[in-house]
């Protein structure tokens, strides 16, 4: 069945696929993350995501969790760079537990001072935590490094400095500038028809007051390519390699995708990983992703070699990158690299949760859905020519930029 879609007075827009089964999931989902806080705000988009469950106009925390929990179901959250979300996989009849929820958390949260102290020292010891691993801080200090002077390269968690400095005003200025009706999507997945959802929806959000956000985002421009070397105290070395990217509605954005998988993929065969990993064995991790966001992007490579290897590994990545750049893919090799990606795509189908969280975050920016036969459609129609023409632009050894962390001796 094909995505079904309706708009509320107030510019909510909901996406909805009915299926059958005992689970369902549905989400609500903002066009605000952590790009769009000002300087001295580092931190507030995520510090909110861990307060709107900390009680509302009628209800305490406990309460808040104990409304999808009490019926079995999960409620989560997170914070990106461009999003927040709100999301339950619960019965497929409680439902209205769920919209209920979601409409009093997003609305009606009152950040009580108690609570807001409290998940400060939270997301501090995150904060330190994640400091603590360096596998995970390169993928933030390389963004940092990408897409220096922007608020794309700062960190979701922000830092303890501002942390420490939020109150509650800054909170609930952040939320009426940012919140906005139009820029909301509430998806589903599950057991309900659609007549059903959009019932509950105009029940529980119908009445909240239309509000609308310009397009306020500072679309990033500047990009410098740089490299970076830095000592960190681990056993092994740590390192980016990667350029600026294609946003997520060009054109290009599939066939970098697939070049990207058929690099360094999750598949055990990808060709850095039969590379560094099983011929040479210079690394256990090697991964590329490809990261679009709304107006920009980012490619980059990892890898954590041991520190004797770093330089080779490097070296062989460039190699690769080269090899995709001068070499057309054969019809064979074209063939397998679509195949592989549309197999995987199909996979993680399968998981309705997956489904309704991608859903919700295309259908911010976009206004119709493709489905994930229309999405292999356009796989297929991918050309030997168009990878080597975005391989060639992305892939630009005057472009690339380089952060490493070196393992002490």
């Amino acid at each position: 069945m094909e995505y079904q879609y309706h708009i509320l007075k107030n510019g909510i827009k909901i996406i909805h696929r009915q299926i059958s089964g005992t689970v369902s999931h549905c989400g609500l989902m903002v066009n605000t993350g952590s790009r769009d806080e000002n300087e001295n705000e580092s931190g507030i988009a995520h510090l909110i995501e861990h307060l709107i469950f900390k009680g509302t106009n009628k209800r305490k925390a406990y309460h808040v969790l104990s409304r999808i929990e009490n019926v079995g179901g999960e409620l989560n959250a997170f914070t990106t760079k461009e999003e927040t979300c709100i999301y339950a996989s619960i019965l497929s009849p409680y439902y209205n537990h769920s919209l209920e929820l979601f409409a009093d958390v997003a609305f009606n949260s009152i950040f009580p001072q108690k609570e807001l102290e409290k998940e400060k020292d939270i997301v501090i010891d995150e904060i330190n935590s994640y400091n603590d691993s360096p596998a995970e801080l390169i993928f933030d200090d390389f963004e940092d490094l990408i897409f220096a002077g922007h608020s794309l390269g700062r960190n979701i968690l922000g830092n303890i400095n501002n942390i420490q400095s939020i109150n509650r005003k800054d909170i609930l200025r952040f939320i009426k500038k940012k919140y906005s009706t139009d820029q909301m999507v509430i998806a589903s997945v599950g057991q309900i028809k659609f007549s059903k959802l959009i019932h509950l929806a105009e029940k529980y959000f119908g009445n909240i007051p239309a509000s609308s956000r310009k397009a306020d985002r500072n679309a990033f421009t500047s990009y410098k390519p740089s490299d970076e070397t830095k000592t960190k105290s681990s056993y092994l070395s740590h390192c980016m390699i990667g350029n600026t990217a294609y946003p997520r509605t060009h054109s290009n954005k599939l066939p970098l995708l697939l070049i990207s998988n058929l690099l360094g993929g999750p598949a055990l065969n990808s060709r850095l990983s039969i590379l560094i990993r099983e011929k040479y064995g210079y690394a256990y991790n090697i991964e590329s992703i490809y990261q679009p966001y709304s107006d920009t992007g980012i490619f980059n490579v990892y890898i954590g070699p041991d520190k004797k290897y770093v330089h080779k590994s490097i070296d062989l990545v460039h190699r690769e990158l080269k090899r995709l750049r001068k070499n057309k893919l054969g019809v064979m090799q074209l063939h397998t690299a679509k195949r592989q990606l549309t197999g995987q795509l199909a996979i993680s189908s399968e998981s309705f949760l997956n489904e309704m969280l991608g859903i919700a975050k295309t259908h911010l920016y976009k206004s119709r859905v493709s489905s994930i036969t229309e999405i292999i459609a356009d796989i297929e129609k991918i050309t030997a020519d168009q990878i080597i023409a975005v391989a060639d632009e992305v892939f630009n050894p005057s472009q690339i930029s380089t952060l490493i962390y070196k393992a002490e001796d």
